[in-house]
């Protein structure tokens, strides 16, 4: 018999084990998260959809920008906003990964190459956009290439204080595989980038608690409060506008 059959079923149980363990880790003692009613009209906002279209006007400072989704999340997701920034004349990306589903270093080194491909097409820094984890991913690949990006916005992404200060842990942990204090990747989301960073949250949001997503004065440069549900973030007509005008603030 081919030995790696059993080796692989192995392999296969013992990561179902692994997921099985991380889902029955218990929330943090004093860790905050939106309650319950709050995540519940996530689920009913899921139905709502037929967002009015926000009125565009050209950019001030047109430019190359990529748009990062959040965990689960497919970039058609962030169509909307896309569709109206391309209007407003910017250069409009997707991440070219697809699904998201979590870090990995293959996926990161990816993304790393990609930014600074588009970089150097365009003679200029990129604009990241990143709606939840897609925003860490925005944080963390301005840190550590700042000559590439020219801000990152980020969208309900919890990038400061606990890392389980979500709804959301639990269900990131089983698909990942890893827990959310230790990422397979060498990174540090609480650190702010030294490029612009605009945090955009939300006191409705039923995923990331409020202060995970607004952070503290030296996690970010600004903070812009939009009553918009943690879903709304990809669609939600004033978030693109909010979006649409932090592009065009001159640092």
């Amino acid at each position: 018999m081919n030995g790696s059959a059993p080796r692989q079923i192995g392999m296969m149980r013992s990561a179902i084990a692994r997921r099985a363990a991380l889902a029955r880790e218990p929330h943090p003692e004093g860790v905050r998260r939106p309650s319950l009613r709050l995540f519940l009209a996530e689920l009913a906002s899921l139905r709502r959809g037929g967002w009015k279209a926000p009125t565009v006007e050209k950019a001030l400072h047109p430019q190359p920008v990529m748009l990062l989704p959040g965990f689960g999340a497919h970039p058609n997701r962030m169509k909307p906003m896309a569709e109206a920034l391309a209007e407003a004349g910017h250069e409009v990306y997707d991440w070219g990964l697809g699904l998201n589903l979590g870090p990995n270093p293959q996926n990161f080194t990816f993304l790393m190459r990609r930014v600074g491909a588009l970089a150097r097409q365009h003679r200029r820094p990129v604009a990241l956009v990143g709606w939840s984890l897609g925003g860490l991913f925005s944080r963390e690949i301005a840190r550590r290439e700042p000559d590439c990006v020219s801000k990152v916005i980020t969208m309900g992404t919890p990038f400061s204080g606990d890392p389980r200060a979500n709804n959301a842990w639990r269900a990131y942990q089983v698909v990942t595989g890893h827990s959310v204090n230790a990422p397979p990747i060498d990174c540090d989301f609480t650190v702010k980038p030294t490029v612009p960073t605009i945090a955009l949250w939300s006191p409705r949001d039923g995923v990331i608690h409020p202060r995970s997503a607004c952070g503290w004065p030296g996690e970010r440069d600004r903070a812009v409060a939009i009553r918009c549900s943690h879903l709304g973030f990809s669609s939600d007509p004033r978030v693109i506008a909010e979006v649409l005008r932090q592009l065009d603030v001159e640092e």
